[in-house]
């Protein structure tokens, strides 16, 4: 069903016993500057697939879209809520599926905090108040020992969207330790400046970059738009937002607590008020939570390496994924998740195919399909070889 305001409360995710919920969410961003046409489609898409081959209800999926405006917006606020209830009332045994088609980003790091990646890969809500991979990260800490949450993300730099997992396919997390002092100065002022170029260094290291990060992949069934989202471009949009103007790069998280105030993400909350000494709402929702520092180690209650859910990236961390719109059927997917649905469609309902084999054969396709964006499968070891969903 499509949600309405009441149902991003406690009243969705009724559990039963050995329960399946999913919730979607499709962002097009309508009559804005970097509009998608795919998003939405994905979400009915997978709606489908969950009801046909996986045996949910239509009644236990909640979705979330920006093109109808009569039903509960795909905000900030409303996705983190509408998650942290699916976990929260999700009990073991129990098979959770969230689903992200839309626009991704990154920002550098705080100064001082390590990241695998050295950026905070974000998903880009409807209303710009981003939500970033150490607010997935602590969510999923919260899943239920027995619970299976499959996290799928079709979007740009979703290779590093939650923080401190083990990376089983994919090439995103480089950095499994801190560089020297000196070294690591380097390389975040490079990668900072690669990120407002909207460039990366292994586009770099394999040439022509500035084609393979411009041109548009034409698909044998149509052509293609991005779901990369460079930061100038997401500060004029939260500038729209807001009403500001001039937002340098490393003010946006000062911005987004100043626009959204508690309904900030939390952990932009949380490097934002720490400067004040306030923990804030930040304190009440995630309670006692992990930090990352400087030498790598961690405090707070989180095991250093996230073991609950399964995630599915749409590409890696300096990596694109695309928005294709297929002349055959007059539809627009993401390249993505049209090729997980393509991997289903040739597998029969009655055989079971594995998280790894998904990826591995959602990266074949869209190779043979020329796209250069490469899936990624990050999760505990136990989960590699379990079937994709339940």
């Amino acid at each position: 069903r499509d949600s309405s305001p009441q149902n991003t409360k406690d009243n969705i995710f009724i559990h039963s016993s050995m329960a399946k919920n999913a919730l979607l969410i499709g962002i097009n961003y309508p009559g804005t500057a970097v509009e998608l046409r795919g998003c939405v489609n994905d979400v009915r898409r997978m709606q489908r697939c969950l009801i046909d081959r996986f045996g949910f209800s239509y009644d236990d999926i909640t979705v979330l879209i920006d093109t109808d405006k009569s039903g509960t917006q795909p905000t900030g606020k409303n996705i983190i809520n509408a998650l942290e209830t699916l976990i929260r009332n999700a009990e073991s045994g129990d098979t959770l599926v969230f689903h992200y088609s839309g626009h991704g980003t990154r920002i550098p790091t705080p100064e001082g905090i390590f990241d695998a990646t050295n950026f905070d890969e974000c998903i880009t809500p409807s209303d710009m108040n981003l939500i970033t991979d150490n607010d997935f990260r602590d969510m999923l800490a919260k899943v239920k020992e027995g619970c299976r949450l499959t996290i799928i993300s079709d979007s740009c730099h979703s290779g590093g969207l939650i923080e401190n997992v083990k990376e089983q396919i994919g090439e995103s997390h480089v950095m499994n330790k801190p560089k020297p002092e000196n070294a690591n100065f380097l390389v975040r002022f490079l990668k900072n400046l690669l990120a407002i170029c909207g460039r990366s260094s292994s586009q770099i290291d394999r040439g022509g970059a500035r084609e393979s990060f411009t041109r548009e992949i034409e698909s044998e069934d149509g052509e293609t738009v991005t779901r990369y989202l460079p930061l100038d471009s997401y500060i004029s949009l939260l500038e729209e937002q807001t009403g500001e103007t001039g937002i340098k790069y490393g003010k946006i998280r000062q911005t987004l607590v100043k626009r959204f105030g508690d309904d900030a993400s939390p952990r932009v909350l949380s490097s934002s008020m720490k400067r004040n000494g306030h923990r804030g709402m930040f304190s009440r929702i995630l309670g006692k939570q992990s930090e990352v520092n400087t030498g790598g180690g961690e405090t707070g209650g989180s095991s250093s390496i996230t073991e609950n859910g399964i995630f599915l990236s749409g590409c890696q961390t300096d990596q694109r994924s695309e928005d294709v719109y297929v002349t055959r059927t007059g539809k627009a997917y993401g390249a993505f998740s049209d090729a997980i649905q393509t991997v289903l469609s040739q597998t029969r309902k009655d055989k079971k195919i594995t998280n790894r084999d998904m990826v591995v054969k959602a990266r074949e396709i869209l190779r043979k399909q020329k796209f250069s964006q490469r899936p990624g499968l990050y999760c505990h070891d136990r989960f590699v070889k379990q079937p994709f969903i339940c």
